[in-house]
């Protein structure tokens, strides 16, 4: 859509957008100023503000709208079904949403925002620590959900910013498997093998982490039979199993593993 039917076709809030938009798009963050926004929607800066608050506002409601179609394919997988292959579907719709919105994936992922973060990107990490929860409770996690969620999450962005970064310079075809080969060794990290029963399988020392994280995620569903203070009590118990006999050395946390 030109700029001059965008002038005349829309109201002011929606053309404000579509001009950021356009701008993160074409040019990244720096592009989307008050005066560029302002020329390209044909408004004064004061209607910017008093619509958004402040550019702020707009970065937030740009990537909020960008990152919807994406964030509602994403909660459309968190349904029934096998949790692995979830797993693997949304590590490939992240990448594919980052390299197809290179400017908003950086604006979601790697704008400085010290104690805040998009409500749309914690949707998303909601889905993922839920579809982690159901892998948990298919007896198929050897570390904690968080654990292997931040896991996936961490390494899933970085190979999404590096071929981002690879696109940019026309050498994409160099990183060609890249996100397969990292997918499946953090999935090789985090899993445990799957057994003909479906449930946990010995899967030498880690036969019992694997049994410690499932139990605790079941825990998670309510134990009537239990008080508080002893759901927490075996809780610390599991951890310390799973810390145990999890990947890397025994008594090493999860998380410093990485």
């Amino acid at each position: 859509m030109s700029g001059a039917e965008t002038t005349t076709t829309a109201q002011p809030r929606e053309r404000i957008l579509r001009a950021a938009t356009d701008l993160l798009a074409e040019g990244g963050r720096e592009a989307v100023s008050t005066r560029a926004v302002s020329a390209a929607a044909g408004v004064q800066a004061q209607t910017i503000y008093r619509h958004f608050g402040d550019m702020q506002g707009l970065l937030d409601e740009v990537a909020r709208r960008g990152y919807a179609s994406y964030l509602a394919e994403k909660q459309a997988q968190d349904q029934d079904g096998d949790p692995v292959a979830q797993l693997r579907r949304g590590w490939d719709m992240h990448v594919a949403f980052g390299l197809a919105n290179p400017a908003l994936y950086r604006l979601l992922y790697t704008e400085p925002r010290p104690g805040q973060q998009l409500a749309v990107t914690g949707e998303a990490h909601q889905v993922l620590l839920r579809i982690v929860e159901r892998v948990a409770k298919a007896g198929r996690l050897r570390t904690g959900v968080e654990a292997a969620a931040a896991m996936i999450h961490s390494s899933g962005m970085g190979v999404t910013l590096t071929l981002i970064a690879a696109q940019a310079d026309d050498r994409l075809a160099h990183y060609e498997g890249l996100s397969d080969n990292v997918r499946e060794a953090v999935l090789a990290c985090v899993l445990a093998p799957a057994g003909d029963g479906g449930g946990p399988q010995e899967a030498g020392a880690h036969h019992a982490a694997v049994h410690a994280v499932a139990l605790k995620s079941l825990m998670r569903d309510g134990v009537r039979s239990l008080t508080s203070g002893e759901r927490a009590l075996l809780g610390e118990w599991l951890d310390r199993v799973a810390a145990e006999d999890g990947p890397g050395e025994p008594g090493q946390d999860p998380m410093q593993r990485q």
